[in-house]
């Protein structure tokens, strides 16, 4: 993981220690539009490394990091202070972490009438969002809105978890 600031004097990276305590073991790790900054930052480290298979939707797109300043009594200041990027340098500020396999979990029908209408939000759909630094003609267009962040709470009802245990007991693709 790369975190880097204002100045390359503030850039850090974070390198995993060699070995593998699950000793070569098949990971899933699943992901949806509720999945922000640090976890973000997770399964794109595993996705760059090919340790894990990524399931699910298309993650928030949260790769900045911000520091609350106080200004008195009665206000404050958020600065962004740096950015986060995965091993292999990808940014994913407004992009997210897109999943190998995607799997749509079923809105229940009091909540499909939300997503038509407002649709879902990500961190490129929120008001004077922080930018992609590609500032070419693709930036823009390689921001995405977000995915929808609902889990059943019953989890037999749960597709993107059933599909996930199936990779695991090799009976799925």
């Amino acid at each position: 993981m790369i975190t880097k600031g204002r100045n390359l004097a503030e850039t850090q990276r974070a390198n995993a220690t060699p070995g593998d305590i699950t000793n070569g073991a098949k990971l899933v790790v699943l992901i949806n539009g509720g999945s922000a900054s640090a976890s973000e930052i997770v399964a794109g480290a595993l996705q760059d490394h090919h340790r894990a298979t990524i399931v699910g939707t298309r993650s928030f797109g949260k790769g900045s990091v911000q520091t609350l300043m106080p200004l008195g009594r009665e206000g404050a200041l958020r600065l962004t202070t740096a950015r986060y990027y995965t091993p292999s340098g990808r940014s994913i500020q407004a992009k997210g972490i897109e999943p190998e396999m995607v799997v749509e979990e079923e809105l229940p029908d009091e909540l499909k009438h939300e997503a038509e209408d407002e649709g879902f939000r990500g961190e490129a759909s929120l008001r004077a969002h922080l930018k992609s630094e590609d500032e070419g003609i693709d930036a823009k267009r390689d921001e995405k809105t977000g995915s929808s962040s609902y889990v059943p709470k019953d989890k037999d009802k749960d597709t993107q978890l059933k599909f996930a245990l199936g990779l695991l007991r090799g009976t799925n693709p």
